[in-house]
């Protein structure tokens, strides 16, 4: 192998048939880098296929060694692993009483579970290209939601906020062997997300409706979903040139570290500083009784 192949980056990024883990392959292609594009059926794609990604078919709720083995397969291609991105994930829509415990599994199995699994299955590599002195990161997705849930939305959001915090954790993990783990939580963002379609990697809304939620905040929210889908304030062609500006430390991000974090879009920006200052109200408004629990000592 070449020194020019080594130093070229190698990407694997999964649920790359669409959105966001779609442009980043694209972005990445564009700049010259290696991608290993990966989806539940390779057969979705084609168009990364004809501009120089290798595919596979990878499904992220797999069990650990089917992933493990996927990814060995995958870093045989160009010999390592730079990026990993796991992408996938979809939005499961319904109260919390309607949604089936069957519904609530599945969209863990993806949104938290199969990110998880993608993670054990990369680090290895991961360390492998750190110790060898590239770049070597492990990028997860949370979301808007990772802030803030609301009404029909709670398990969607409860994914997305596990996701951000098990990030957090795991860049302390890998961080000692030089790895960098990035999640990126996007506001709306312009992709096919919201579409109503069948199969898990949009949206999914949950088979039993109850007439007491189909009035009021929970009905709300699912009309805001129909209104807004197509209009979402963030263009996710823009997006995937940031992250990979963001991972790269090029662009935009030059002179910059790799964010354990990465909000995106001018939504999330908003939705965290309102958060903040919903923090800070609650507590100045329940420290002093916070407090009564301590043993005398305290902090």
């Amino acid at each position: 192998m070449s020194s020019e192949a080594k130093s070229t980056p190698v990407w694997l990024i999964t649920a790359a048939s669409s959105g966001f883990g779609k442009q980043i392959a694209l972005e990445a292609l564009g700049r010259g880098h290696r991608v290993i594009a990966t989806a539940r059926d390779s057969a979705k794609l084609s168009l990364l296929k004809c501009k120089g990604a290798a595919v596979m078919d990878l499904d992220v709720t797999a069990s650990q060694p089917v992933l493990d083995a996927k990814l060995e397969e995958a870093a045989a291609i160009h010999g390592r692993l730079n990026y990993v991105v796991a992408a996938a994930g979809y939005i499961l829509v319904g109260a919390v009483e309607e949604a089936s415990q069957r519904e609530v599994r599945e969209v863990y199995d993806t949104n938290v579970f199969g990110i998880l699994s993608v993670a054990r299955a990369a680090a290895a590599h991961l360390r492998q290209a750190a110790r060898a002195g590239e770049v070597a990161a492990m990028v997860t997705f949370g979301s808007l939601g990772s802030y803030n849930s609301g009404p029909s939305v709670a398990h969607y959001c409860s994914t997305k906020a596990a996701v951000s915090v098990l990030s957090e954790g795991l860049a302390e993990e890998l961080r000692p062997f030089g790895v960098d783990v990035c999640c990126v939580e996007p506001g709306y963002t312009r992709t096919e997300f919201l579409q109503r379609v069948d199969g898990k990697e949009r949206r999914v809304v949950a088979e039993k409706e109850m007439e007491i939620y189909q009035e009021g905040p929970t009905r709300q929210l699912k009309d805001d979903m129909d209104a807004v889908n197509g209009k979402q304030p963030g263009d996710v062609e823009k997006a995937g040139r940031v992250i990979v500006d963001v991972l790269t430390k090029e662009g935009v991000a030059k002179g910059r570290e790799i964010p354990v974090r990465l909000p995106l879009g001018s939504d999330c920006v908003h939705q965290i500083r309102q958060r903040i200052g919903e923090y800070q109200a609650r507590v100045k408004e329940w420290e002093e009784i916070a407090s009564l629990v301590d043993y005398t000592s305290g902090f």
